[in-house]
């Protein structure tokens, strides 16, 4: 059996027949767009549109159809959140890169303030190739300030595949220092994260404010949004107990249109940092941040991961999107292992 369709049996534990699906891409060159197909449904579309100031994955759809990511700031929903515009979808970067603020940057930022902030940039589709159990995309970017001078080369490849119940997306992303060292302070906001549907916000009692599509605002409870998601980490933490704790995995799971939905993070050991720490807010803001060490450790921890000249990085993450079906810690901690290998 090959190391696609095992990974398809892990996931959910049925047949191979039924696991079995297609992945296929459709880009579109014009729009800056790679659509990915998952047994002819949208999975997810790749996009890097020169008005964002960041490549992401969005949005993102489970095999049962549903919506993962939050529609604002693209295309907002009714009764969702309308803050962080920076959080997009599925993206990778980083608070504080030399100083500059990657993870921060969006439309939001005022032009005489955005020399504080840094870009990932000249985006290229170097690759794609169709699967009848997988999928390839790998592209470049160069990680730059506001004059474009680069300090940093990303090459990242993503494999997408596909289940019954289940959708799954492996991240490789190799960052090269260019002519200067290149310091990653240790910091909050980091590196790999995705902001979710209003669903599997954690339930809240703070009254908050709602923008509808049409600009009207509304003050509702976080728990009367339909917000009923909750976190477990392998390390058995809970809730709002799992951010800032390390573990090789975290789920966030809850119910949407009657159904069971997750989404799962799992580390890999080869990662700087690892287990990663888990910058997961209650708000829908689901991230690992493995280079943070002196924050969310309270000082007793210290990485300041650096670059010399030359030296390179890599990042590997699998995330994995279940639906109609609650995922357990035993089928997480299989894919640990699994991806670990």
């Amino acid at each position: 059996m090959n190391k696609c369709l095992i990974l398809a049996c892990c996931c959910v534990g049925l047949s191979v027949q039924a696991q079995t699906k297609k992945v296929d891409f459709i880009q579109s060159k014009r729009e800056n767009k790679v659509e990915v197909m998952v047994g002819g449904k949208l999975f997810t579309s790749f996009i890097f549109p020169d008005n964002l100031e960041k490549p992401v994955l969005y949005p993102i759809n489970a095999a049962n159809g549903a919506t993962v990511t939050r529609g604002f700031p693209l295309a907002p929903r009714d009764g969702e959140r309308n803050d962080h515009p920076h959080h997009i979808g599925l993206w990778l970067n980083y608070e504080s890169v030399n100083g500059l603020d990657f993870w921060n940057n969006s439309y939001n930022i005022p032009a005489a303030n955005k020399v504080k902030y840094g870009w990932i940039r000249d985006t290229k589709v170097e690759s794609t190739e169709n699967g009848k159990t997988s999928g390839k995309l790998s592209y470049s970017s160069n990680w730059e300030n506001q004059a474009k001078q680069v300090l940093l080369k990303e090459k990242t490849t993503f494999i997408f595949s596909g289940a019954d119940n289940s959708r799954t997306i492996d991240r490789t992303t190799t960052l090269t220092a260019q002519k200067d060292s290149v310091f990653f302070k240790d910091i909050k906001d980091g590196m790999l994260g995705i902001r979710v549907t209003k669903e599997l916000e954690m339930p809240s009692d703070k009254v908050e404010e709602f923008t509808d599509s049409q600009g009207n605002i509304t003050k509702v409870s976080a728990s009367g949004n339909g917000a009923n998601g909750s976190y477990l980490t392998s390390a058995g933490k809970t809730g709002n107990d799992a951010w800032g704790t390390r573990g090789n995995w975290c789920v966030l799971a809850g119910v949407k249109d009657g159904q069971p939905i997750s989404i799962a993070i799992v580390d890999h050991p080869e990662n700087p940092g690892y287990p990663t720490y888990w910058h997961a807010r209650d708000y829908g803001l689901f991230a690992a941040n493995p280079l943070g060490q002196k924050i969310f450790s309270n000082g007793k921890e210290t990485l300041d991961f650096k670059l010399a000249p030359g030296q390179s990085v890599t990042f590997r993450y699998r995330i994995i999107i279940t639906s109609g079906e609650k995922v357990t810690p035993e089928v997480l901690n299989q894919q640990a292992l699994t991806f670990s290998k």
